[in-house]
């Protein structure tokens, strides 16, 4: 069965700092259509920071649509589409934690909420951390929290940690480390 959608036209809403919305107008398989809301984002890049005390930096900051300071790797907006994910990563390592990295191994990319986001996060895995001064954007408050590799894990499994990123690539980098990859 085909199952792919054809966008007959495309209506932007908004246009902001962070994202646009638009509401598409789509022709469905069935030739029949339908409206579909669009919230399109340059896409994200996170790093994990490992210690070579097997450790992980983590930020803990305030995420205003929960309401809660949370636990995450850290990470940040592309500049633009055009902006180099890797590039990106280095940037944010060292604004958020202060840290720059000998080592940047690729972890892939993930697709956050494809119902209704265009957003792309590319993730990374970082070691042989020297540690400097954060450089944080004038609007950016976080903590650097240095944590046990197996203890990260741990609140993963039980909830505690609860941003997919965070999840994704450190469970991938986990998987990476038990199988020598």
């Amino acid at each position: 069965m085909n199952l792919e959608e054809k966008q007959l036209k495309k209506e932007y809403i908004y246009n902001g700092k962070v994202i646009n919305l638009r509401v598409d107008t789509a022709l469905l398989p069935n030739n029949t259509t339908a409206s579909r809301e669009i919230v399109e984002h340059p896409g994200g890049v996170c790093v994990v920071p490992l210690t070579d005390d097997n450790c992980l930096l983590l930020v803990k900051q305030f995420r205003y649509p929960y309401f809660e300071s949370i636990l995450e790797i850290p990470a940040g907006k592309r500049n633009s589409k055009d902006e180099d994910p890797l590039e990106c990563g280095k940037r944010e390592l060292k604004e958020e934690t202060g840290a720059t990295a000998e080592k940047f191994i690729d972890l892939g990319t993930l697709y956050p909420s494809p119902g209704y986001c265009d957003e792309i996060i590319w993730l990374y895995a970082a070691t042989g951390l020297t540690i400097g001064e954060q450089d944080l954007d004038a609007d950016e408050f976080l903590n650097v929290e240095k944590i046990p590799f197996d203890t990260v894990l741990d609140m993963i499994m039980s909830g505690e940690i609860k941003d997919a990123k965070t999840q994704t690539a450190v469970l991938k980098l986990k998987f990476l480390i038990d199988n020598n990859l």
